[in-house]
């Protein structure tokens, strides 16, 4: 879109080709663009190619030919109300407004809430919101911009104090409008910056693929809200981590505009965005040597960060048998083991060489986010890697496969741009490499990759898919300090 757009306002006509379901999300995204008259044709999700373009091929060319009309021509985004105001009346009669939903016709014919993720909320009343500015020293009024210099989609540089521009529909909005949100999500003051710090990404939500949204956050924050990086992090019952994780899709649909069906278009969607999911690194448990998110990132020690991520991908989970981890460390016995060829010798061994043959079966190529718990941490540190960056390039070094096998997976289509771009690491044209050249299905560098360590006891890995430095180039750390 954004390159039509710059075609459209230039006075040149373009055609987009969609599918009929997702009409409204085109409509919006040419609004959001400012040039909301774009033309457009449906393509079929089943007809084969040739007959499929055979029917909108002499269409488009008209299209393509025809000047822009003066209505085609007008330009200008949405601009939402900026009343302060929304509602007026009673607590009761407050919560019966909010909780209004409207029919969102094909592909849902299903009702949606127009203010809420479909749960009650905290009425934002005046002295419930200035309660929650209080968390804050900037100004209700101030336009939230970013803090730092960083890497956009599409490899845009976001200049510091630029403003950010709200996912799907690029609104603008004010730190009383995150301070709303965050009441709604049932936040404290002392969880503002965190909520800042997360509207500060722009809280996009993708488009129609299978994109979940999270949240880690690292540093002396995560003590002073009493964020949960043990145990059942990822689960229910810490009010941190629910209510910082509601308040990512709240802020989602009302200061981004997302609304499924319309420009929330991921198919089936995902639990994980169900409330919202955000949780905490366990600094205190990492091994020697290894750094902390904020570290990594370039933020020192005793600075409070938080990662947001979409990522397009599951959450696989690599739980060994209970006793079956202990067993191979131990003592080199039980399944594990055997199928490392360590039986009976004592550990510590290499549980990677465990997961790693599975990681990218069946799945999206590119980097990973690897959720451990502590010990296994621990045990790889025992085994000689004194950093995650040591980890992460053994892992991306097991990626490499044969291009023939590579050429099979799903996305390498579009990342490779059709096959005719250059394979990064040798710079050679991708259709002039031979068959049995090694390509890295664990993305283009071991830095596309991430390791979380949190401090629960049973053993366990979840790999996230989805990479932090990939092809969106998005730099997904930002300073919670800044917004205090």
């Amino acid at each position: 879109m954004p390159y039509i757009a710059k075609l459209e306002k230039a006075g040149i006509p373009t055609v987009l080709i969609d599918l009929e379901d997702q009409h409204e999300m085109v409509k919006q995204e040419a609004l959001a663009a400012g040039v909301p008259n774009v033309r457009y044709i449906p393509a079929s999700r089943t007809l084969p190619g040739p007959e499929d373009v055979e029917l909108w091929t002499k269409d488009m060319l008209d299209m393509l030919i025809t000047p822009l009309t003066e209505k085609e021509k007008e330009s200008g985004m949405h601009t939402p109300s900026q009343d302060r105001i929304l509602f007026e009346g009673t607590l009761d009669e407050a919560q019966e407004f909010y909780q209004q939903t409207r029919i969102v016709p094909e592909p849902l014919n299903a009702p949606i809430s127009i203010y809420t993720d479909g749960l009650p909320i905290i009425i934002p009343t005046e002295e419930r919101v200035a309660e929650m500015l209080k968390g804050t020293s900037h100004k209700p009024d101030e336009i939230i911009t970013y803090k730092s210099e960083r890497k956009g989609r599409f490899d845009r540089i976001q200049e510091h104090s630029d403003v950010v521009r709200f996912q799907p529909r690029l609104f603008t909005a004010t730190v009383e409008k995150v301070a709303i949100n965050a009441v709604m999500a049932g936040c404290k003051p002392e969880h503002l910056p965190v909520v800042l710090a997360i509207a500060e990404s722009g809280v996009p939500t993708g488009t129609t693929v299978f994109n979940n949204q999270w949240m880690c956050l690292s540093g002396p924050i995560v003590k002073e809200i009493g964020m949960n990086s043990g145990l059942g992090m990822m689960g229910p019952g810490n009010p941190a981590s629910m209510a910082i994780g509601r308040a990512y899709q709240l802020m989602a649909i009302n200061l981004g505009g997302a609304v499924p069906g319309i420009n929330r278009m991921s198919s089936i969607g995902t639990p994980t965005n169900r409330v919202g999911l955000a949780f905490a690194e366990c600094a205190d448990k990492l091994p020697p040597g290894w750094k902390g998110l904020n570290e990594e990132f370039g933020f020192k020690k005793d600075e409070s960060v938080i990662m947001v991520m979409g990522t397009e991908g599951g959450l696989n989970g690599a739980q060994f048998s209970p006793g079956g981890y202990r067993a191979l460390q131990k003592s080199g016995h039980g399944g594990m083991a055997r199928k490392l060829g360590v039986k009976g010798i004592p550990g510590p061994h290499n549980w990677l060489d465990w997961i790693v043959p599975d990681i990218w079966t069946g799945e999206r190529e590119g980097g990973r986010i690897f959720v451990m718990v502590h010990e296994m941490a621990y045990d790889l540190y025992r085994l000689g890697f004194k950093s995650k960056r040591e980890v992460l390039e053994y892992v991306w070094k097991k990626s490499f496969e044969p291009l023939k096998k590579y050429r099979d997976r799903s996305w390498v289509d579009l990342t490779t741009n059709g096959w005719l771009g250059n394979e990064p690491l040798s710079g050679k044209p991708w259709k002039e490499l031979p068959d049995d050249y090694l390509v890295s299905a664990g993305g283009s560098k071991p830095e596309e990759s991430c390791i979380i360590v949190c401090g629960s006891d049973e053993e366990i890995c979840y790999e996230i898919t989805g990479s932090i430095r990939g092809m969106w180039g998005s730099d997904p750390v930002y300073s919670i300090d800044a917004w205090r």
